[in-house]
Parts: structure tokens; C-alpha cells; sequence
């Protein structure tokens, strides 16, 4: 089972990729944890990107394709693994697909969570008013006015990637507002139909 969870910070899915790893036994890849463990291993693409991150650049395309080709190579990947974070771009999604047919491999699903930005930030202003209220401490990623870049950068950057996949055919889409239980057995529903296509 090889899927790609789509949509914008804070439409759950962490959550739903941690549900998921935890029913089927394979691993949720993310960039961040991918880049960090080349790094610490000092694979020749971990120095690379080791020099280019201590430089103070974004890691290229090519850096990262080239990382996570290697990730899914490793055994806890043989029976499958949810990219989070990964592609960002159309042209990372096509190197993905390229990678993916090299390996006589192919994905089953893109997952986009469709949600109300307007909702999220608001549930994010509520959260810190009750945390604020309760004289509890404001999580550094609870804060409304970064959240709203964050939203602007995803739909620059990472939107384009939701029309590139209905072009392929590969897109889903799941109501994100939903409540959790109700998102986790739309994605089920949508894996029998991936896995029975298959």
C-alpha cells in the first residue's frame, strides 16, 4: 500500500497517517525525518545535504528525490509507506512517478483532505483563547498569524499537486472536517477500492 497524503497544515494528516501505519504496519515518511536520519547515517546523500542545509540552502529536488528513493528501498518500506510532506511540487510528484516505475512500483491512492481554511484558523485562534483562559502555555505552532502563511505557502506551492493528480487519475479527496472516525472510513473505503482495482 503506497499512498500520498495531500492538504494544507492542521487537516489531520498526521493523525490519519498514524492510524494507518499503525493498522497496516507500514511506515509514514516525511521529509523532515528522511533528510534528518541521511544526515546522521552520513550516506554520501546525507553529506550532500548536510552541506547544503549548513550553508544555509533549501535541499534541491534532486538531494531529496534522491532520499527518498533510498528510504523506500529499505525493508520496513517492502509493504508499502504513506508519504507526508512529499511531493511538494508537481515536478517532485513527477520525479516520484518516474522513481516509483524504475522500482516496478506505482501508488495506490493520493489522499487530498479537503478543509475550510477559514475553520482552521479559526479553531486555532479558539484552541490559544482556551489555553490562554485555562493560564495554560500557547504551543509555538498555535499561532494564528504563522498558520495563515503557512495556508498561503501550501496553496502556492503544494495546491498545483491536486490538479496533477486528477490529471493521472490518482486523486481522492475525503471531507477533512469531518470527524476523525468519519475521515478514517471514507480512506478505508477508498484503500478496498484502490486495493480491489488493483
Amino acid at each position: 500500500m503506497r499512498l500520498i497524503f495531500l492538504g494544507p497544515p492542521g487537516a489531520g494528516k498526521g493523525t490519519q497517517a498514524k492510524l494507518l501505519t499503525e493498522k497496516y504496519g507500514i511506515p509514514q515518511l516525511s521529509t523532515g525525518d528522511m533528510l534528518r536520519a541521511a544526515v546522521a547515517e552520513q550516506s554520501d546523500v546525507g553529506k550532500r545535504a548536510k552541506a547544503v542545509m549548513d550553508a544555509g540552502h533549501l535541499v534541491s529536488d534532486e538531494i531529496v528525490n534522491e532520499i527518498v528513493s533510498e528510504r523506500i528501498d529499505s525493508a520496513d518500506c517492502v509493504r508499502g509507506f504513506i508519504l507526508d510532506g512529499y511531493p511538494r511540487t508537481v515536478p517532485q510528484a513527477i520525479a516520484l512517478g518516474k522513481m516509483l516505475e524504475g522500482k516496478g512500483l506505482r501508488l495506490d491512492s493520493v489522499i487530498e483532505l479537503k478543509v475550510d481554511e477559514e475553520a482552521l484558523v479559526q479553531r486555532i485562534e479558539n484552541r490559544v483563547a482556551e489555553t490562554l483562559a485555562a493560564g495554560g502555555k500557547v504551543r509555538s505552532d498555535d499561532n494564528p498569524e504563522a498558520f495563515k502563511k503557512r495556508l498561503v505557502e501550501y496553496r502556492e506551492k503544494t495546491a498545483p499537486l491536486s490538479q496533477h493528480y486528477a490529471t493521472t487519475g490518482e486523486l481522492r479527496t475525503v471531507d477533512g472536517m469531518a470527524p476523525v472516525e468519519t475521515v478514517t472510513k471514507e480512506i478505508d473505503r477508498i484503500l478496498a477500492l484502490a486495493s480491489a482495482d488493483a
